[in-house]
């Protein structure tokens, strides 16, 4: 049996309106809980995945047998405490672990979407899930929190939402897209579109797979997460199993090897229109225009405590960036706390072993628990 058809899902029945203009119905919500959700219903936690992410936060992935991605933070006796606490993550829509994305069949045509799929953004990822309220009939989240992209659904929640949850933790984000984040992803997509196998997204009816642009699009994007300082002491100039330079286009140096292994296995578990769809979503996020140039008004109605939260060798959202919330929320009066943490493990640092950033988690959500 495919693992896939496992996957926990609810078929939203809800039109929902896209910012495109296009609306979708009876589409499939795919999702992952961890503990229990209590009587009183007031110990749920949404947590929102980054970019290639996906629901499967803590244990084992049951796709790709490997531990859960925020293994770390999430899980019994944890930082976010699967004892105490009921964790739900969602997979977006436009994803491709069960959720309503591009490589889901067209109704219309009975063949896969492809790029005929509606383009999608931060703001439909959100109201999409939101739909998992209903669904377990919580009232009221404790706690919403992601990193990267998940940060930004954070924002997005909260704006959209601003009664529905106690706190907030957004890591590592930003309120809009830079110039130079926009110039990546298309580089990404870009690799992807190149790739003779793409079909001008029409792969999967054609039984092809643009394998080889999807590797360097997450090459590409895997040295973002990277810092300058972890990649020279991991690497340097470290050769890969040999003495001497091959004078050749091989991988010679480690760091050459590693990237190309990152590529191989990403291909494995990831649809590579999902990767163009997401990284659009991600680029078209800006929550400053969606308030007309006032982020504070993006949050004047909530009452949430955050906590932001930044990494000092983060050069993809650098503190700058976070800091940007934080003056907004502040001046919406929010109840507002920041932490930059000392890590050398740059924008990944989120989805690391990096303990002050488990304490500060821990701490956060445990002192506003009553």
């Amino acid at each position: 049996m495919n693992a896939k058809e496992n996957i926990k899902k609810i078929i939203v029945k809800k039109p929902l309106k896209l910012d495109c203009g296009k609306t979708i119905c009876d589409y499939p919500l795919a999702y992952e809980t961890y503990g229990k959700l209590n009587k009183k219903k007031d110990n749920a936690i949404l947590t929102f995945h980054a970019l290639t992410g996906d629901q499967f936060v803590s244990g084992t992935n049951p796709i790709t047998n490997k531990p859960g991605w925020w293994s770390y933070l999430v899980g019994p006796s944890k930082a976010i405490d699967t004892n105490k606490f009921f964790v739900i993550c969602a997979n977006v829509i436009g994803g491709c672990m069960g959720s309503f994305g591009p490589s889901n069949i067209n109704p219309e045509t009975n063949k896969v979407y492809g790029t005929n799929f509606p383009v999608i953004t931060i703001n439909d990822m959100v109201n999409a899930q939101y739909n998992l309220l209903e669904f377990f009939k919580i009232e009221k989240l404790y706690s919403v929190l992601g990193g990267s992209m998940g940060g930004m659904q954070v924002l997005q929640f909260v704006a959209n939402f601003p009664d529905k949850t106690k706190t907030a933790i957004p890591i590592a984000c930003a309120a809009s897209h830079s110039a130079q984040n926009i110039a990546f992803n298309e580089l990404g997509r870009q690799s992807i579109m190149a790739d003779s196998n793409w079909k001008e997204g029409n792969y999967s009816n054609l039984n092809l797979s643009p394998d080889k642009g999807l590797a360097v699009a997450r090459m590409a994007a895997h040295i973002t997460y990277l810092s300058k300082k972890g990649l020279q002491e991991k690497f340097g100039r470290k050769l890969q199993e040999k003495d001497d330079l091959n004078f050749s286009f091989d991988a010679d140096f480690q760091i050459e090897s590693y990237l190309r292994y990152q590529g191989s296995i990403f291909v494995d578990r990831f649809d590579a229109n999902s990767y163009l769809y997401i990284t659009r979503a991600m680029d078209y996020f800006d929550l400053i225009k969606q308030f007309k140039g006032n982020l504070s008004k993006a949050f004047e109605k909530t009452k949430t405590k955050f906590f932001i939260i930044s990494f000092t060798s983060d050069w993809l959202y650098p503190t700058s960036e976070n800091k940007e919330i934080v003056i907004a929320l502040n001046s919406a009066g929010a109840n507002v706390g920041f932490l930059e943490i000392s890590s050398d493990k740059g924008h990944d640092s989120f989805l690391l072993n990096v303990p002050e950033f488990l304490k500060t988690v821990n701490n956060f959500l445990e002192s506003n628990y009553k």
